[in-house]
């Protein structure tokens, strides 16, 4: 490998970041058990019809939506 040239390194450093490293950040503001607990007595189980996504995903996709 050779030497990273001073605008390579300027390069790195302003890179644009992907959409999971910003989702990511969410799982350090965000208190998703907390959440997560309230949410359990009332999110459906599954029974007879279609099984239901988890509760962690669901509450995942909701927030980035």
């Amino acid at each position: 490998m050779s030497q990273m040239s001073f605008a390579d390194a300027e390069y790195g450093i302003k890179r644009k970041q992907m959409r999971r490293e910003i989702f990511l950040e969410m799982d350090r503001v965000v208190p998703w058990e907390e959440i997560q607990d309230l949410l359990e007595p009332v999110y459906p189980k599954a029974g007879n019809r279609r099984r239901p996504y988890e509760l962690a995903a669901m509450l995942r996709i909701h927030f980035v939506q």
